[in-house]
């Protein structure tokens, strides 16, 4: 079922960020209103927005303000029939160093979601969740009702927003689908997620380094994870469930910088850096996703493969070089 975008009003939180900004290009293409909620900074910055063409840009009413502020959310909120939810702290190390900053942001600021969602009569919220949420597999692959389990202050952060989503649907009967994309990459993603750093360094060191080269993840190139939250938008009687997107492949991070070192055709090194490793109770070592449920429900299925994802990514990175500090360690 194809849902007509055509001057549907539409909110995307966390429009700046990596996925928020190509589901923005995704719905203008669709010919939906797009506005955009944007982390305030005193720069105008709007984050990697500032990337998609200006023919599209141009489209877009972007509002900056922070999620945690209920108002601000409200005021978003306002006028608009579907929300894409994606606004969040989403790095692991940094939860580590600021829980309280990312517990705020998570679950207060999604909170602040549904309520104005709830109160303002919105017609679909579709609600970001994340493969983190399950922790190391009990069982592969990963079912929506494997255990959830808080290994890190994110994922702890991100099962509680999830437990607010499942809670305002039962409560208050709101329509809201959540989707859990498994690990995602593309052009614009920084250098915080492992195949930017692999590619950058694999592109202009000698060297790559890196934390634990034995976790396996399952990767899903970032234009499959937008036409899943579309789909979620689209799809009908699927409120109060959560869905998995991912490939159902998995490769180890070891296996994948040496499938990027082949891509790119240099001869590189790989190294563990300690300050790359999780602590060892946070470690998530394996994510392989049973994406059924979404195929079924939703009529989503992927259609990139991890190396044609790599490929489009490795031309992107290798074109804007200048947005990466090349080797740096990102939180």
């Amino acid at each position: 079922m194809q849902m007509q975008w055509s001057d549907e009003h539409v909110l995307v939180t966390g429009a700046g960020g990596f996925i928020g900004s190509h589901l923005v290009e995704a719905l203008i293409h669709r010919g939906a209103k797009v506005r955009a909620f944007v982390h305030y900074n005193s720069r105008g910055d709007a984050g990697l927005l500032k990337l998609v063409p200006r023919s599209i840009l141009d489209q877009v009413e972007i509002i900056a303000g922070d999620i945690r502020d209920p108002q601000a959310i409200r005021s978003a909120v306002t006028g608009c029939s579907t929300v894409f939810h994606l606004g969040a702290l989403i790095s692991i190390p940094y939860s580590y160093v600021h829980p309280i900053e990312v517990t705020e942001t998570n679950v207060i600021g999604t909170l602040n979601v549904l309520t104005a969602c709830k109160e303002l009569g919105v017609g679909k919220l579709v609600h970001t969740s994340t493969s983190e949420v399950y922790g190391t597999a009990r069982q592969v692959p990963i079912n929506e009702n494997h255990p959830l389990q808080g290994q890190s202050p994110y994922s702890a952060s991100k099962i509680g927003a999830d437990k607010l989503a499942e809670s305002y649907y039962c409560a208050y009967g709101l329509p809201v689908v959540t989707v859990r994309p498994f690990n995602t990459f593309g052009p614009r993603q920084s250098a915080r997620a492992v195949i930017p750093t692999i590619i950058t360094q694999a592109l202009v060191a000698n060297t790559i380094l890196l934390g634990n080269l034995e976790s396996r993840r399952d990767f899903t190139y970032v234009m499959d994870t937008v036409s899943g939250f579309l789909c979620a938008a689209e799809a009908s009687s699927v409120e109060g469930e959560e869905f998995n997107l991912g490939t159902g492949i998995e490769i180890t991070i070891g296996d994948l910088a040496r499938k990027i070192i082949g891509l790119v055709g240099r001869d590189v090194e790989i190294e563990t850096e300690s300050i790359r490793l999780r602590p060892e109770q946070s470690e998530v070592m394996r994510l392989l996703s049973d994406n059924r449920k979404a195929r079924d429900r939703l009529n989503w299925q992927p259609s990139h493969t991890l190396d044609q994802g790599l490929e489009e990514t490795i031309r992107w990175i290798g074109d804007h070089l200048d947005l990466y500090r090349v080797g740096k360690y990102e939180f």
